[in-house]
């Protein structure tokens, strides 16, 4: 059994997956109406990936007994700047989500909630991930920056992900 506050905690972190999710989808819609297609599909598939995080948080939950509680999720925003403040806003609400998982990584330790510390472990080695991976992203766009052929090029390159 889970305890009330592991798993207040725990739903608070699948609201924020999903919000995460439905700010990806935003950006991506940002960056398809700027035809770069290619960040578009990146962003499409960080949402989906979001989702996936959440459903994961959920199943734990459930398995543990727990209540899930979703909460309504605020519109995200419909305009996001270039592509560059894009990547930039995006590496700066990943390292917010690293915080919270950090945050919810301790409370399972201080709790001595070891199922839960096992499974946050995995989301804690993924914001890693996350984070180099868009960090990566911002680095590339500010040495080419966001004018001429290699932005385009760049695009083409997002436009990969998850294709065989």
């Amino acid at each position: 059994m889970i305890s009330p506050t592991m798993q207040n905690a725990l739903n608070e972190q699948i609201n924020l997956e999903q919000a995460s999710a439905q700010l990806y989808l935003a950006m991506s819609a940002h960056c398809e109406g700027k035809s770069f297609k290619g960040f578009a599909h990146w962003l499409r598939l960080q949402a989906a990936e979001e989702t996936t995080h959440a459903m994961k948080l959920i199943d734990f939950l459930l398995d543990r007994g727990g209540r899930l509680e979703l909460k309504t999720i605020p519109a995200p925003p419909t305009e996001f700047g270039g592509i560059i403040q894009v990547f930039e806003q995006t590496l700066a609400h990943e390292k917010g989500i690293t915080a919270k998982i950090n945050a919810l990584f301790e409370r399972a330790r201080n709790e001595k909630d070891y199922a839960s510390e096992i499974t946050l472990q995995w989301y804690v080695s993924e914001q890693v991930e996350e984070e180099a991976s868009v960090g990566q992203i911002v680095d590339h766009l500010h040495a080419i920056g966001d004018q001429g052929g290699a932005i385009w090029h760049l695009d083409s390159q997002m436009g990969k992900r998850g294709k065989a």
